[in-house]
């Protein structure tokens, strides 16, 4: 396995752009918006979204940087799938 470059808090170091996955989801107002998910654990993206998913660490006091130009309007922390909805186990 490459040793990863990374900052003093251990966060590896990316050179260049990431993919960002953005969903429309139903605004209060009644409109839709994109909105970037986020997740404050890996165990937490794991349990909603399966263990199969691309991730990166990015600082919270860079996630709006991070965005600009994305598209993203909103980010949802630590989503978790609604009742009904296909889990990572279900399909």
């Amino acid at each position: 396995m490459a040793d990863v470059p990374r900052d003093d808090h251990g966060t590896p170091r990316l050179e260049g752009a990431v993919d960002v996955m953005l969903l429309p989801l139903e605004a209060e107002s009644g409109g839709t918006q994109l909105v970037a998910l986020a997740f404050s654990t890996v165990a937490r993206l794991v349990d909603a979204m399966g263990e199969e998913q691309s991730w990166v660490a990015i600082p919270t006091r860079k996630l709006e940087e991070a965005l600009q130009g994305s598209g993203a309007q909103a980010v949802l922390l630590d989503p978790q799938p609604t009742e009904g909805t296909e889990g990572p186990e279900s399909g």
